[in-house]
């Protein structure tokens, strides 16, 4: 029989640590021996193994209470779930991973071949520098955060913009930078985008800033509103005219 301090030692945890346990249930306090000290046997060490490695692997407190009480069959399933959140986790961070090692190697600007030919070919429409600049910067982080949903929106915009048409709306738009925003041609701007937009989508079908699989098409929005006062009230009156 062991003390508590000895315990923890064997363990690997300090004495705090497996109070904590006691108090959240995970483990049973012993009695005290007729010289006043809790002693603890081979199996309560063996429990303590086992709610440090569910502990650290991130499973909360409370869920290790109840897989303590958890006949086999649910315990053994618990752990195959464990498993598989672990081995998620696992290819999480190997991604992280790899995408520092390519922030150290100076790499992290990679685009796929096919939106750097586009961002090219913006450079040939007679789209300004600072338009291109900020759509390369957009689709960095569009590709670096969520590349299955950048895919889906690079390809919507480079579709829009070979139509004439369209794509002199969005000459219009990025030569309406540097106009005052209170400028009477951000509302004919404003009536010709609305249109486009529903004679593209349709009044029942139009592209949400947020439609619930991520954040980019907001942030994206966003980060182009902060960057010119007639941008925003643009953005502003065309919501307000689609009735967002």
């Amino acid at each position: 029989m062991i003390t508590i301090g000895q315990l923890a030692r064997y363990v690997g945890v300090s004495v705090k640590t497996v109070r904590v346990y006691h108090d959240k249930g995970l483990l049973p306090e012993p009695e005290r021996d007729a010289s006043g000290y809790r002693r603890y046997s081979a199996d309560d060490a063996i429990e303590l193994v086992k709610i440090r490695t569910l502990a650290e692997v991130g499973v909360p407190l409370a869920r290790i209470r109840d897989l303590r009480s958890a006949d086999d069959a649910a315990f053994q399933q618990a752990l195959g779930q464990i498993d598989d959140d672990l081995t998620d986790r696992i290819r999480d961070l190997r991604a992280t991973r790899d995408r520092l090692r390519r922030l150290a190697a100076g790499r992290l600007a990679s685009l796929p071949e096919d939106v750097g030919r586009h961002l090219e070919q913006l450079t040939r429409w007679g789209f300004t520098p600072s338009w291109v600049d900020l759509q390369r910067d957009l689709w960095i982080l569009a590709f670096a955060t969520h590349p299955d949903r950048a895919v889906t929106l690079f390809r919507d915009q480079a579709e829009m913009l070979t139509t004439p048409a369209l794509r002199q709306l969005f000459l219009a738009y990025d030569q309406a930078r540097d106009l005052d925003a209170d400028d009477p041609r951000i509302d004919n701007l404003a009536h010709r985008i609305v249109e486009a937009t529903l004679a593209r989508y349709g009044p029942d079908q139009l592209p949400a800033l947020d439609d619930g699989i991520s954040e980019i098409p907001a942030l994206i929005q966003g980060t182009v509103n902060a960057s010119s006062p007639a941008w925003r009230r643009l953005d502003r009156l065309i919501r307000s005219r689609l009735g967002r």
